[in-house]
């Protein structure tokens, strides 16, 4: 008997094996020619949704095979590619091939890796790869963690935890107005994570104390002392430090063990944002500061940056693993009270935010694996070294300045020496500013750009395991040739 409205949707086994062939090659003719493609398409808004003006959502079904095709055709030329050996803009990750082939077996068994009993040999997967990760950027064995969807996320999470450590089991039910005043303690170089978190877990934004940042863009320690003192003598609770391990715009390491002293000092919860810069603690002279990773209550790690992970996957590892259940469990009768009583145990549904989760510990696992210790250590001095030497071709151009270089991150602008002191600074920036559309618009190279004080600067990141000492060359020469195109256009 037909089933009309099954066989809109479903695949028999020949035709799934014609149509992933199909798509495979299509992929692998995409990151052949990656390195000659544009690094992404012109930025205007109706040139991008022409390309989706002959899609329609119809009454009838279509073909499976010809709509794969085509769809494919049209992502190939209408994104911007990080996997592209010529993006150096935030800090996205090339994607490892193999995690992408883990996110299409994942996707096809389609588990739901919330319950243990619905998946649990995912479960022990995603606990295997949790620990792995902690093991490489040198967290304690032991720990708890569980993979999210990203670095926001992985640091949601850790503010929740202390919320309810320093302010007591009773904040799950009474929530934060029936407690003391609680502050939040980052640098004004913290990323706007910590906004929403404060935000959207009753805090408010005026909970987070903002200390301000040293001229090498690190928390400046004395200030963040006074301010916990003072607070305390105002008796507001100290409810969380946060350290960052490589910041987003510059990649500054905070002096994270001088953090661990304040935060016992003051009792108060110490995390790291280590979404970044926490896997340069892999290499044979991390920056220092990340000695300190050990000390911290909880740690973000984004395996999609410097772990090479497809998007999306970031961990959060904290160091009690019983505080996740402290914080996230609740006991309704539609959950399994007999697997939940089972020695062993976990249900991710139980340590987190989400209850339906994808199984996007599968690439994480994997790619670990194929690279090893040894192969992510020599991945991330690559990706360091690429930046410093970018730094020395920008030191070696006239017409360039160099702004800063931390980790893979390094900034820089054009400053041709007519417009250097003085009261040219307006015009510099103008030009700049300018300057990073015009290049991201031209498809050759992608940078973002940054603040470094009161210096807007381009910002090239490197964790690109595609990149070569040729695409640095034609990065300068792209910067180059742009900037003094727009020097001759602007007044």
């Amino acid at each position: 008997m037909t089933r009309p409205a099954r066989d809109a949707i479903d695949l028999t086994a020949e035709e799934f094996r014609r149509l992933g062939h199909a798509l495979v090659d299509q992929l692998a003719g995409f990151l052949a020619e990656l390195p000659s493609r544009p690094v992404g398409p012109v930025p205007e808004p109706d040139a991008i949704r022409s390309r989706l003006s002959g899609y329609a959502l119809g009454d009838a079904p279509v073909d499976a095979a010809a709509l794969l095709r085509r769809t494919a055709d049209t992502l190939f030329e209408g994104g911007t590619f990080p996997g592209h050996p010529r993006f150096f803009g935030y800090i996205c990750g090339a994607g490892a091939p193999l995690g992408a082939l883990g996110d299409l077996l994942a996707a096809t068994l389609n588990q739901n890796v919330a319950g243990w009993s619905l998946s649990p040999l995912a479960h022990e997967l995603e606990a295997q790869a949790v620990a792995w990760l902690a093991e490489l950027v040198g967290y304690p064995a032991g720990c708890g963690g569980l993979f999210v969807t990203g670095g926001n996320m992985a640091n949601f999470i850790p503010i929740l935890l202390a919320r309810r450590r320093r302010l007591g089991a009773e904040i799950r039910t009474r929530g934060v107005a029936a407690g003391p005043p609680a502050r939040i303690y980052a640098s004004t170089e913290c990323h706007t994570w910590l906004h929403k978190a404060a935000d959207m877990f009753g805090l408010g934004t005026d909970a987070i104390a903002w200390i301000p940042a040293d001229r090498a863009q690190r928390i400046d320690v004395p200030a963040l002392a006074a301010a916990l003192e003072h607070d305390r003598r105002a008796g507001a609770v100290a409810l969380c430090i946060v350290g960052s391990a490589g910041t987003v715009s510059t990649g500054a390491v905070d002096p994270l063990g001088e953090l661990a002293e304040l935060a016992a000092e003051h009792d108060a919860w110490f995390h790291v944002d280590g979404s970044y810069g926490a896997a340069a603690a892999l290499l044979e002279h991390p920056p220092p500061g990340l000695d300190a990773l050990p000390r911290a209550d909880s740690v973000a790690v984004d395996a999609h940056k410097w772990f090479y992970a497809p998007y999306d996957v970031a961990c959060t590892l904290v160091r009690d693993r019983a505080a996740l259940a402290a914080t996230f469990e609740y006991k309704p009768s539609y959950y399994s009270r007999k697997i939940q009583s089972i020695d062993g145990i976990h249900n991710y549904n139980a340590m987190g935010p989400d209850n339906s989760r994808g199984f996007r510990a599968l690439k994480v696992w994997l790619v670990l694996q194929q690279v090893g210790r040894a192969g992510y250590r020599a991945l991330i001095r690559h990706d360091v070294d690429m930046a410093q030497r970018l730094a020395d071709r920008v030191r070696a151009e006239p017409a360039l300045e160099l702004v800063s270089q931390s980790l893979s991150i390094t900034t820089f602008r054009y400053a041709p020496p007519e417009l250097r002191g003085g009261d040219r600074e307006a015009d510099l920036q103008r030009l700049n500013v300018a300057l990073v559309l015009r290049i991201q618009a031209s498809g050759r190279g992608f940078v973002s750009h940054a603040f470094v004080g009161e210096t807007f600067a381009l910002r090239a990141c490197i964790v690109n395991f595609r990149s070569a000492e040729a695409d640095l060359a034609a990065l300068v020469e792209l910067v180059v040739e742009l900037g003094a195109a727009l020097h001759a256009e602007l007044p």
